[in-house]
């Protein structure tokens, strides 16, 4: 029981009287007055409704004030309207009243939206009282669904209409309750499906059932009220049926009563408006009255209004009126109807008005809790919750109740800036109420890397290792927190297990392998979550930690390595089942892990060559340089033998052909003999090979060199008759065997030879005696030889000339008596040329190509100037010339055949021919000079 003198007064509504509208002039507006006589009214559908307003001729109206305050009417009854019910979803008004004396009232439904020459359409006219037992109907109350409607005797009986309420044929008409105490209220209550009629006597309160058969009920209280004192609750209040009695008012649930308030005082009536209960009472105490009289005139003591906000526990409103007929609810208002025929109006103020008005008086009393659920049953927005639970937070810590002000701080999280409150909780004595502040900023996932990094920092300030684990091991859907954060906060204050298990759980590799091998130094367990990882984290991160992880765990590190580099698989099935074709990275690219590990480098490597023909180049040069290092520093002979195998074979595989210079600067770093030399012979750097056997006085090799590649290369013997001439020990030997070679191959002139030995002491005369007298000779043969030649050309050459002028002064007879093509005897027409062929007429045209030649000699002839022709296209070849005169061993020669091609000759153009002779003639000649010199030279 809640007394309400505890309770609170505000004044939430402001009041005013009705007034008339202002005229033309503009005057001012009295106020507004009804007739005298109004007995019942209600309000609904933008009107309040007025009944029994008593008019000349007993005429009975119904009269309707809409929200404009014109009046208007219309007869209901002859006599008196005693109660009217509009309802607020239906334009349906239902009254009784009386037409004659007697007690005989009438039930009226009025549909208000259709007429009947101008006045409501009357649907629907029965007797009220049941049966023939007359009685006075106490109170009418109809469902807003149409299909109930509820009548209260004051002999105790209640008469329920069930069906359309407008029609007589759609509904049924029973007593539903007889009792010897008379009605005072009636109120349906639907929840659902299920509707429920509230009975309220001046003795007991019952409930009944009306949606199920035989209406079962149930008495909830032996107690009840006055007329107009019970009333319906909205859905804030569940819906709950109000009774007020003089001392207490009472709030009941179908089945059981709930909260009752002491409300002292005789009360006169009860209504609910918009989460407010309505009660108006006596001002004092009067002379005792019925209590069923409280719809009778009473006298005119003040009456008070009260307001209620049960929810809140506070009073809205109070004022004292004089008389109070009733008061009704339209337009968003209230309006109280005075027994003067006035109309006051409360208006509810603005929210934002009511909430400064009352949370200015409230903060100042350090009423907080009051201020906060006002604020809630006014729907105040967030922001200003929020500022209310500031204010209330601030109290509290200035106070020093920091448990009460943290919670209080949580519930503005959203709104109030997180800095704020952790400013007031920085200190260490208040560190777990900063803690349950973060905790709630990151469960509404509102909290920064800054507020991470704080509540790990009062978990580890705290040592709270329990409150630590469950907040790192919420699931991945329920994470409130920057991951990476937590982990640097973790690890910095030395949780290295938890901070593990986050880089794990969130897949942070690079977070977890970084505290696994420079904090945990656990190797073995980062080198096996790595083979875990996909390929391209896999590959990224050896490249990273390989050097490290092979420094403490060489074999294994190697092992993962050459599964990285050929065919890759995650081994926690990371890629998914479908990933059926394994991934290999670039094994040329982890060379640099092996630093200091040549033999897990050297195992790598010959994986890498054995398994992988296509190996980047770096891998075989790589293991080229490692065996070349272990077969020079290797002390023990079979060994280096192997090595020294390995390494000429690797050199021999044949991958070394675009990285030649490399591997032959390795041989040559490495002193390796047979790969120099090998490689030499590769890249046919025969000079190389031999000059590696000068340097090294190996004087058979040379001579070896020199017989093997000496005719792809003829300096060679030049070049070791060189290196010999200038030998100081006794050379003869290898001398001759050169001299021998130069002789056979004429590679020398001999002046030269002399020159070149005449730089050798120990190299006398009787070493090139041989070889000069052989010279000689073969000087002196072929001089005579050129001698005969020349001879021989001198005695063609006149004896052409003979031939030439024989040709120009006298005439050719031609005495040929055979075809030289088919050789049968010549006959007219006949065909002879100045060779001395001729031809029969069709012979000669069937197989000649050219009218002006001779068929027979044409070959020949062709071949002659093809000759020239070639001779004259290479009279401007200098490059060739040059060339060939630094190449020869003998330049005086190359000079010759040059002079003889023409090529130092210069070239005259004939553009006009002699006169008396034409082309053909002079083309002709010269035909059978070139083919006599031919012939005749051969």
């Amino acid at each position: 029981m809640a007394a309400y003198l505890q309770w609170r007064r505000f004044v939430f509504f402001d009041r005013e009287t009705v007034r008339e509208p202002s005229g033309p002039d503009g005057a001012g507006a009295k106020p507004f007055a009804l007739p005298p006589g109004i007995a019942v009214c209600d309000s609904g559908r933008g009107s309040l409704v007025f009944g029994d307003i008593l008019c000349g001729a007993g005429r009975c109206q119904i009269w309707f004030l809409p929200r404009s305050l014109q009046l208007s009417s219309f007869q209901a009854y002859k006599l008196r309207v005693t109660h009217l019910y509009q309802l607020k979803q239906h334009s349906i008004l239902v009254s009784v009243g009386e037409d004659e004396e007697g007690i005989n009232p009438l039930v009226k439904v009025w549909n208000l939206e259709k007429r009947d020459g101008g006045n409501p359409l009357c649907t629907r006219i029965f007797p009220a009282i049941p049966g023939n037992k007359p009685t006075v109907v106490s109170c009418l109350t109809v469902h807003e669904n149409l299909n109930f409607m509820a009548i209260g005797f004051a002999d105790g009986s209640v008469v329920l209409t069930k069906g359309d309420i407008t029609r007589d044929r759609h509904s049924k008409t029973q007593i539903l309750h007889e009792g010897s105490y008379p009605v005072t209220g009636l109120a349906f209550r639907q929840s659902g499906k299920t509707t429920h009629l509230f009975v309220v006597t001046t003795e007991n309160i019952q409930s009944y059932m009306l949606s199920v058969k035989d209406y079962p009920h149930l008495e909830l209280d032996t107690h009840g009220c006055g007329l107009r004192c019970s009333s319906l609750s909205d859905p804030s209040q569940d819906l709950q049926f109000i009774v007020a009695g003089n001392e207490c008012v009472y709030l009941y649930q179908p089945d059981e009563r709930g909260p009752c308030f002491a409300f002292e005082g005789q009360k006169l009536i009860v209504h609910w408006y918009r989460g407010y209960l309505i009660i108006v009472s006596k001002d004092r105490k009067t002379s005792p009255k019925s209590e069923f009289a409280g719809n009778e005139a009473q006298n005119s003591d003040k009456q008070v209004l009260n307001i209620y906000d049960l929810c809140n526990k506070f009073i809205a409103y109070s004022s004292i009126f004089d008389d109070i007929v009733d008061v009704l609810a339209e337009w968003g208002s209230l309006y109280v109807l005075t027994r003067d025929g006035k109309i006051h109006v409360l208006q509810e103020k603005d929210t934002q008005t009511k909430l400064e008005a009352r949370e200015s008086m409230l903060f100042r009393k350090n009423l907080f809790e009051m201020a906060i659920n006002l604020a809630k049953s006014h729907h105040l927005d967030s922001d200003g919750l929020s500022e209310i639970f500031r204010q209330y937070g601030d109290h509290l810590y200035n106070k020093g109740n920091h448990d009460g002000a943290i919670q209080q701080y949580i519930r503005t999280i959203g709104k109030l800036e997180p800095s704020y409150v952790i400013r007031k909780f920085l200190d260490a004595q208040r560190i777990h109420n900063l803690t349950a502040y973060l905790q709630m900023l990151h469960l509404q996932s509102l909290a920064n890397a800054d507020h991470t990094t704080l509540l790990l920092n009062c978990y580890t300030k705290l040592k709270d290792s329990s409150k630590l684990e469950e907040f790192i091991k919420t699931s991945e859907s329920e994470v409130h927190f920057d991951v990476e954060t937590a982990i640097k906060v973790l690890r910095q204050a030395g949780y290295y297990s938890h901070a593990v298990y986050l880089a794990e759980k969130h897949e942070h590799h690079e977070w977890y392998l970084k505290i696994q091998l420079e904090d945990i130094k656990n190797y073995q367990e980062a080198l096996h979550y790595i083979g875990k990882l996909p390929f391209e984290q896999a590959e990224s991160n050896m490249k990273r930690y390989g050097k490290i992880l092979m420094h403490h765990v060489p074999n294994e590190t190697t092992e993962l390595l050459k599964i990285l580099c050929t065919d890759y698989r995650p081994s926690g099935g990371n890629e998914g089942p479908g990933m059926l074709e394994g991934k290999k990275a670039n094994s040329e690219e982890f060379i640099p892990v092996f630093a200091n590990n040549s033999r897990e480098l050297k195992a790598f490597l010959e994986h890498m060559s054995e398994v992988q023909a296509d190996s980047p180049q770096g891998v075989y040069d790589t293991l080229l340089e490692l065996r070349l290092q272990n077969w020079a520093h290797e002390q023990d002979k079979q060994i280096k033998e192997k090595l020294h195998n390995e390494a000429l074979t690797l050199l021999k595989s044949g991958r070394f052909k675009t990285v030649f210079d490399k591997a032959l600067v390795l041989c040559q770093m490495h002193n390796f003999k047979d790969g120099v030399l090998y490689l030499y012979e590769q890249g046919k750097l025969f000079q190389q090979i031999m000059h590696y056997h000068m340097q090294n006085e190996q004087y058979k090799k040379v001579i070896e060199v020199c017989e093997l590649y000496g005719d792809q290369e003829a300096c060679l013997w030049e070049q070791a008759l060189g290196y010999f001439a200038r030998k100081e020990e006794n050379c003869k030997e290898y001398i001759a065997a050169v001299l021998k070679h130069i002789e056979n191959k004429n590679l020398m002139p001999p002046l030269l030879v002399v020159q070149t030995l005449a730089h050798n002491s120990t190299a006398t005369l009787s070493v090139i005696k041989d070889y000069l007298v052989n010279k000689l000779q073969k000087q002196s043969r072929q001089i005579e030889q050129d001698e005969q030649r020349i001879q021989k050309y001198r005695e063609e050459t006149t004896r052409i000339r003979l031939e030439i002028e024989e040709l120009k002064a006298s005439p050719k007879i031609f005495q040929k008596t055979k075809c030289s093509i088919c050789t049968s005897a010549l006959e007219l027409p006949s065909v002879h040329f100045l060779c001395g062929h001729s031809f029969h007429q069709h012979c000669f045209e069937s197989y000649s190509e050219s009218d002006s030649e001779c068929p027979t000699c044409m070959p020949e002839n062709r071949k002659v100037m093809d000759m020239i022709r070639a001779q004259e296209q290479k009279r401007d070849l200098h490059d060739q010339f040059q060339h060939q005169l630094k190449c020869s061993n003998d330049g005086f020669s190359v000079v010759a055949d040059y002079f003889g091609r023409g090529v130092f000759n210069k070239l005259t153009l004939i553009t006009d021919f002699p006169s008396g002779k034409t082309a053909t003639t002079i083309e002709a000649g010269l035909q059978r000079e070139l083919l006599i010199h031919t012939k005749r030279s051969t």
